[in-house]
C-alpha cells in the first residue's frame, strides 16, 4: 500500500535507505521538506513494513524526484514503479509541468529503469552549492 510518510515511519525510511546505500537524510532537513508539500513524500508498505520510499517536491515550476528506493529483499515487485506513478499523480493534481531527477553516471540499471518509464537524458551539467547556515 502506498500512502503519505509519517514521522513514525522515519526509521524504517532510513533503514531502506541504509540496506540500498544511500545516505540518510537528517530529520532537519525531512522537517524543512516536508512543511512545504508533505503529500509527495511516499512509502510503501506490505504487512505493517516499508518496503519502498520516494521522495518528491514540488517548486512550482518543476517536479523533482530526489531518493527513490526499495529494500533489496522487496525488489523486483513493481514497488518502485507503483511509487513513482503514484508521485506523478500527485503531481499532476498540483499541475506540475514536467518532472526531472538525478542519475549517477556509473548507475546503468537506475538509468534502464527509468527510461522504462517515460523519462530521457538529457545533456545538462548539474552544478551544486553547499550553503553554509
Amino acid at each position: 500500500m502506498i500512502r503519505q510518510f509519517q514521522w513514525t515511519d522515519y526509521d524504517a525510511v532510513v533503514s531502506v535507505w541504509a540496506a540500498t546505500g544511500r545516505d540518510v537524510v537528517p530529520r532537519a532537513e525531512l522537517e524543512a521538506k516536508l512543511l512545504r508539500d508533505p503529500e509527495l513524500f511516499l512509502v510503501d508498505e506490505a504487512d505493517g513494513a516499508v518496503t519502498g520510499v520516494v521522495l518528491g517536491t514540488y517548486d512550482g515550476r518543476r517536479g523533482w524526484i530526489l531518493r527513490l528506493a526499495v529494500h533489496p529483499d522487496q525488489r523486483r515487485q513493481k514497488i518502485a514503479t507503483r511509487l513513482v506513478e503514484e508521485l506523478e499523480r500527485r503531481l499532476a493534481l498540483l499541475g506540475c509541468p514536467r518532472i526531472n531527477l538525478m542519475v549517477l553516471p556509473d548507475n546503468a540499471a537506475g538509468l534502464s529503469f527509468w527510461q522504462r518509464l517515460g523519462y530521457l537524458p538529457v545533456p545538462d551539467v548539474l552544478c551544486t552549492k553547499p550553503l553554509r547556515p
